[in-house]
């Protein structure tokens, strides 16, 4: 009897013989193949014997030996291919039980060089089949891991009257680890999630699925969002897998006072866009699933009319570019302090990380970003039909404040006016907000001034409104300008006058409760005759 047995080429795995399917004829036996461990020096000698080996004179310590001559086996011809040891071609006994002749030993040689390429071509194809039904396996979870996040996510964000919520999820694979939610909550409150489970793929999908679940079954029952973190953290750290870990950022949303209550388990901190710039919710605390036992904090903010708050994964600050340097925060806090008032700061935050990120770098973790903007009261105007409104801002009434809204004009209009142009901008800019702070707001800090600037087909137009109430808007007048010099009047007061000749038009409104003035600029120079 004979028997082919080979040994797998897989890197790392241990020297298993396995034995292609045989069918025994009539009368004979097959034995079973004989495993033999990697180390066993049985190997080391019919690496480098040459030939068929009778197994019955080696003398070698060998596990693997023995086995062979319990097993019945006489002679041993080893396969090599390439140098390389792939199978033994196992021979009990002959039927006419004489022993084995040199001529036995020359064809079984012989066979065995024909022998061992077919055994190889045979590995190769098993090989090339385990790896196929492998990588069907492996798809078919990612489909249905990819199912189960798809469902847990939410479809769209809440419609609340007087806010904007938007979201975006982009994983860098199939599936991955971040997940945000809303959740509905009594008295018409909003629960606001954001979280990232440690490392990609399956593993984080689950993790994430669990996680999500708990927090939302937490959420119901517990009115503080520190001790909603709490729970979910004693819940996840009895089951979550070895070195996996969730950070997560949980809120609660008062729409009607813009109550804004939080806590932070080691997740980013978000961003809330004000009138003076973009500033980091500060909160701390450990990630969930770490260490049992954890507190956390809660901090709260109230969210104004015309300010925002961008929450964010590190996918986004963590993106490198071509010459590895980080989106970062700091690029993250003036986009914000720039655009935020925008409702479509999701978009302005995706397009700015594509331009920055190198295409040819596979995304490294997955982004997601969800933005909660409160809209301006119907006082304070919206913007007209065909208005794309690039920001809006308030600055309180204190001397010094319009260098403020100057500043952040100039930096939305830059690239949009030529320098002279923007030059002529900033002042009007700068003796409009001065104007709505002394005569509107009477420089009470606490009354600001909106600034909105948006765009209009062909025209950049800036608008600025006090608290004037239901004064009249004084028309602009050519001012005396020897009694200014005489100090007969004071050098304040060109007002409209000065803003008038800075401008391409100047258009004032009132609805009895607040001042508008518009500053028109011809995005084109000679639009309008300047």
């Amino acid at each position: 009897m004979a028997l082919i047995q080979s040994f797998g080429r897989l890197i790392g795995r241990s020297r298993t013989a396995e034995r292609p399917e045989v069918q025994p004829r009539a009368g004979t036996s097959i034995v079973e193949p004989v495993d033999i461990t990697e180390n066993d020096p049985l190997l080391a000698y019919l690496q480098t014997s040459g030939g068929v080996v009778d197994i019955e004179t080696l003398t070698l310590d060998s596990p693997g030996l023995m086995a062979l001559r319990e097993r019945g086996i006489k002679l041993v011809v080893p396969l090599i291919n390439q140098g390389e040891l792939i199978g033994l071609l196992n021979l009990g006994p002959r039927l006419s039980e004489q022993e084995y002749s040199a001529d036995d030993r020359r064809l079984l040689e012989n066979l065995a060089r024909h022998v061992a390429p077919a055994v190889m071509v045979a590995q190769l194809v098993r090989q090339q089949e385990t790896e196929a039904r492998n990588r069907e396996r492996i798809e078919q979870e990612l489909r249905v891991a990819t199912l189960i996040q798809q469902n847990f996510l939410p479809k769209e964000a809440p419609a609340l009257d007087g806010w904007h919520l938007a979201a975006h999820y982009q994983p860098a694979r199939e599936v991955g680890g971040d997940f945000y939610d809303f959740i509905g909550l009594d008295d018409g409150r909003l629960g606001i999630v954001i979280g990232d489970v440690t490392d990609k793929g399956v593993p984080a999908a689950l993790v994430m699925a669990s996680t999500r679940s708990i927090i939302r079954g937490a959420a119901q029952r517990l009115s503080s969002p520190a001790e909603v973190l709490r729970r979910v953290n004693d819940l996840l750290c009895p089951d979550i897998p070895p070195n996996m870990f969730a950070t997560c950022m949980y809120c609660i949303l008062d729409p009607q006072s813009g109550r804004l209550v939080y806590s932070n388990a080691g997740h980013n901190l978000p961003y809330l866009y004000t009138t003076g710039g973009a500033i980091e919710l500060r909160a701390t605390g450990m990630p969930l699933g770490l260490l049992p036992g954890m507190s956390y904090d809660d901090h709260e903010v109230v969210v104004k009319p015309g300010e925002s708050v961008l929450f964010y994964s590190d996918g986004l600050v963590e993106a490198h570019d071509a010459n590895h340097e980080m989106f970062g925060f700091p690029r993250l806090g003036k986009l914000v302090a720039q655009q935020g008032a925008r409702k479509d700061l999701i978009a302005v935050v995706s397009d700015a990380l594509e331009a920055f990120a190198d295409k040819a770098i596979d995304q490294e973790d997955d982004v997601t970003l969800v933005t909660l903007a409160r809209e301006m009261s119907a006082a304070a105007g919206t913007p007209a039909d065909g208005d794309d409104l690039l920001s809006e801002f308030e600055v309180a009434s204190e001397p010094g404040n319009e260098r403020i809204a100057i500043e952040r004009v100039a930096t939305l209009a830059g690239g949009l006016l030529d320098e002279a142009r923007l030059e002529r901008l900033k002042t009007a800019v700068g003796e409009a907000t001065m104007n709505a702070m002394e005569h509107g707001n009477k420089y009470q800090a606490e009354v600001p001034v909106l600034i909105r600037v948006l765009t209009n087909g062909d025209r950049l137009v800036v608008a600025v409104t006090d608290s004037a109430g239901a004064e009249p808007i004084p028309e602009a007048t050519t001012p005396d300008i020897d009694a200014k010099l005489a100090g007969l009047q004071t050098p304040r007061g060109w007002g409209l006058f000065l803003i008038e000749n800075m401008v391409d038009e100047l258009r004032t409104s009132s609805d009895g409760l607040r001042h508008t003035i518009e500053l028109v600029f011809a995005l084109k120079e000679g639009g309008d005759g300047h």
